[in-house]
């Protein structure tokens, strides 16, 4: 077994087709970001009046995943901060804050405290009350004259996890504030985000918004190309590897992170197989591979009702296969299994919360749960017309039973039920 190992060891040092793989990370920041030079000259002419230490209009950028909003946003972050004067009777703080990550994301108690970590103070985790750490953050940036940026990335999904509450007091905080002013700029993955808002959040915006629009195939296979050269060994990528790998992304709403991770992902694989090269079969391969782990990615970084709703699912879908519930394995001629609407799915979800002690959402917010998982490509949604009866949603799970197996074991965690 020894020497197994050291052959696979000495394999992966001597034939290395990587020259400076974090160029293909997705936190690697570039000193330059193809296609995208309109929206960064948009985001530096809102935020310029900063430097003369005015309060800009808060900002919301708009795009899919993968679109170069965070890029470009701390990329106008990063030249601000150089150009900000050093006689400036001011100063100008822009702080930078992913509100998708779990240690923040799940209260509004947690994401201030973050703020205040931030900003150079600290709360404990839990055990004040909210508006304690409220003042906690007023007394901590107004001690002096300064200017906040606040950049919260997936903002989204602090909202839909807490409420937009948070966002309205954040925005109200300036009327409390003498020396100090902070203005947001709130990033989503959500085109409709801001239109589901509270009027009363709204209005309190007086918001800017710029919408990324999705990489095309051929902005794609430009930007693989800038970074494969810093990425890879020369000679390393068989021809239309680049290609492919754009193809595939610009298929997923024109995701450049997608296709960055395909290019990583099958560079890895490659030396994994011992090649001296990247193949057009390692895309696919590669592709099969990140499709499985997005999935569980997801699933696992859900909060707890998310993962009720898409454990109904999985319970109801296995009894459908074993007729189960009152239900037969199959249907007249086509031998189909019994199919799942919505309804059904929420019965078995309020049964799911009560014996788990949890809150039940109502139905209309399941359903929104349910298009949110069709979405993610978890299950598949038809519409079906029933006559007078009106119209029903059937719901057919999407993945294989492998990754339904596993998305199993991740809910484990956090319900009793199986």
């Amino acid at each position: 077994m020894g020497t197994d190992l050291d052959n696979i060891f000495d394999s992966i040092i001597k034939n290395s087709i990587f020259k400076k793989k974090e160029v293909l990370q997705t936190s690697h920041n570039p000193e330059n970001i193809p296609h995208r030079e309109k929206q960064i000259k948009q985001i530096a002419s809102i935020l310029a009046p900063v430097l003369r230490g005015e309060r800009t209009s808060n900002l919301f950028l708009y795009g899919k995943t993968g679109t170069g909003k965070t890029l470009s946003i701390k990329y106008v972050k990063d030249e601000l901060l150089k150009r900000v004067s050093k006689d400036a009777d001011f100063s100008l703080k822009i702080e930078y804050l992913n509100c998708k990550l779990k240690k923040v994301s799940d209260t509004e108690y947690r994401i201030l405290a973050e703020l205040i970590k931030k900003l150079g103070g600290s709360v404990p985790d839990t055990g004040l009350p909210t508006q304690a750490v409220y003042s906690k953050f007023i007394d901590l940036i107004d001690n002096e004259k300064q200017l906040i940026v606040l950049i919260l990335d997936e903002i989204d999904q602090t909202m839909k996890k807490i409420s937009s509450d948070f966002l309205y007091n954040l925005t109200r905080l300036n009327s409390e504030l003498s020396k100090t002013q902070i203005c947001v700029v709130g990033i989503s993955n959500n085109l409709t985000f801001l239109d589901e808002l509270d009027p009363r959040v709204r209005s309190s915006l007086s918001e800017e918004e710029l919408v990324f629009p999705p990489y095309n195939a051929l902005q794609l296979q430009d930007i693989l190309k800038k970074r494969s050269k810093d990425a890879f060994k020369e000679g390393v990528l068989e021809e239309g590897v680049l290609s492919k790998c754009a193809a595939f992304a610009a298929r997923e709403h024109g995701d450049a992170r997608r296709a960055l991770d395909l290019l990583r992902v099958a560079g890895e694989l490659a030396e994994r197989d011992n090649s001296n090269k990247i193949l057009v079969k390692h895309i696919d391969t590669a592709n099969n591979k990140i499709e499985k782990d997005k999935i569980l990615d997801v699933i696992s970084s859900e909060p707890k009702q998310f993962q009720f709703v898409l454990a109904s699912i999985i319970q109801l879908s296995e009894e459908r296969a074993k007729g189960i519930r009152g239900t037969q394995r199959s249907l007249g001629k086509d031998g189909k299994e019994d199919p799942i609407f919505t309804g059904d799915v929420y019965n078995l979800y309020q049964d799911i919360c009560t014996k788990n002690k949890i809150d039940i959402l109502t139905q209309r917010r399941v359903s929104d749960i349910i298009q949110e998982f069709d979405m993610l490509g978890i299950i598949n949604v038809r519409v079906i017309s029933k006559g007078r009866g009106g119209r029903m949603r059937e719901i057919k799970l999407a993945i294989t039973k492998e990754i339904a197996e596993k998305s199993k074991e991740i809910i484990k965690d956090s319900i009793d039920y199986w």
